[in-house]
């Protein structure tokens, strides 16, 4: 699969992050997952590493790499540990390239270079109490006023909120009375008006940082919208691409870890005299999950050198975040069955892969608006010919 997708600079960066994710994370990922504590020390070495701004073009202080290095950096962390991983995948994916992607020049000098360095993390404020996956139904909203807009809602669920120093929000904008559409805006988290909730307790990912947000006549600068009134939608689109893929080389990752850990297990634990892969019921099992992980890769890598190329990978991370996530759910349950009794313990770790794995089924959109997107697409795609 390598040679499809990876160059030999993929291969460097995703060795280093192997490196970095078996001698400085997996040490203290157990710990982290007991005390729900942010990975901050893991986080500036990360910003250290320039893995913090991996895609970001280089003029704005990033790696100038691909959305392949990117997705592979993101399956390496999320072997190890998942918090960790979307940590870094929410700072990107989500808080950093909608700037990159419809920011001004101004905005993108701005912002990016702090956040391609790591030096501060960013977050995106979409999903709210009544508009998750319909995400069109977004009810915050961002009424101009002079050169100002004054910003009134709340969002939920939302990663990093608690420890970003960047904001971007999506609102439904209204000018001279008149209702423009959703737009997208970035804004510092300092500004008065923004309230920030207590951090979630979570089933999994609990190292992560995810908070409600509260606007109360927030008011940002005219000029933090990003691109023009009603291109919001667009925009976080787009993200949501980029999301997807990112929360598919997750699961990857978190299939991975769960797999390689049952793997090990079933060649040291012995039953009735030999090794148990040499039964069938577990033997069959390892052979389906290695199967299913790698399908589930080349679908992310797939859909990564798409976005690449700049050809429309919608339907294409739809289909690797469906399957991907619903492949380290399963992995995850068979990695504890794999286990018996010692896979309902934590000293194990692969009841830690399996409640990580859960939310990679719902976030991003859940599973049943993947197989929408995808309908729709595969039906538009015969209405056309």
């Amino acid at each position: 699969m390598d040679n499809l997708f990876f160059t030999e600079e993929h291969e460097m960066l995703r060795d280093m992050v192997r490196d970095f994710a078996q001698n400085e994370v997996a040490p203290v990922a157990r710990e982290l997952d007991a005390s729900g504590e942010f990975p901050q020390a893991l986080v500036k070495q990360m910003g250290e590493l320039g893995l913090m701004g991996i895609p970001v073009p280089e003029k704005y202080g990033g790696a100038g790499m691909d959305t392949v290095a990117y997705a592979a950096a993101v399956i390496e962390l999320a072997r190890v540990d998942a918090s960790v991983a979307i940590t870094m995948a929410a700072h990107t994916s989500l808080g950093t390239m909608p700037i990159v992607l419809a920011g001004s020049e101004e905005q993108k000098q701005k912002y990016v270079p702090p956040l391609a360095a790591g030096e501060m993390l960013g977050a995106f404020g979409l999903t709210e109490p009544g508009a998750g996956s319909d995400a069109g139904n977004t009810q915050t909203t961002a009424v101009k006023d002079g050169n100002e807009f004054v910003v009134n809602g709340s969002k939920i669920f939302i990663t990093n909120s608690g420890v970003a120093g960047v904001l971007t929000l999506t609102a439904r904008t209204i000018i001279d009375g008149e209702r423009r559409g959703i737009g997208a805006f970035v804004t510092p988290t300092d500004v008065p008006g923004l309230k920030i909730g207590p951090k979630e307790k979570k089933m999994g990912w609990r190292a992560s940082d995810t908070r409600q947000l509260f606007f109360e006549d927030m008011r940002i600068p005219a000029e933090n919208m990003l691109g023009e009134p009603a291109s919001g939608f667009r925009t976080f689109l787009k993200t949501l691409t980029g999301g997807r893929i990112s929360v598919a080389a997750l699961a990857v990752g978190t299939a991975e870890g769960a797999y390689e850990k049952a793997l090990r297990y079933a060649t040291e634990r012995t039953a009735f005299g030999k090794p148990i892969h040499k039964f069938q019921s577990v033997g069959f099992k390892l052979a389906d999950m290695a199967t299913r992980i790698e399908a589930a890769k080349l679908l992310v890598f797939r859909a990564a050198w798409l976005m690449d190329q700049g050809r429309d990978a919608l339907k294409n991370a739809a289909m690797a975040k469906l399957f991907a996530s619903e492949v380290a759910m399963d992995v995850t349950t068979d990695a504890i069955q794999i286990h018996g009794g010692y896979g309902y313990v934590k000293e194990y770790d692969v009841e830690r892969f399996f409640r990580d794995a859960k939310v990679l089924e719902i976030g991003e959109g859940t599973s049943e608006i993947q197989r929408l997107v995808i309908s729709r697409k595969i039906v538009e795609a015969i209405t056309a010919a």
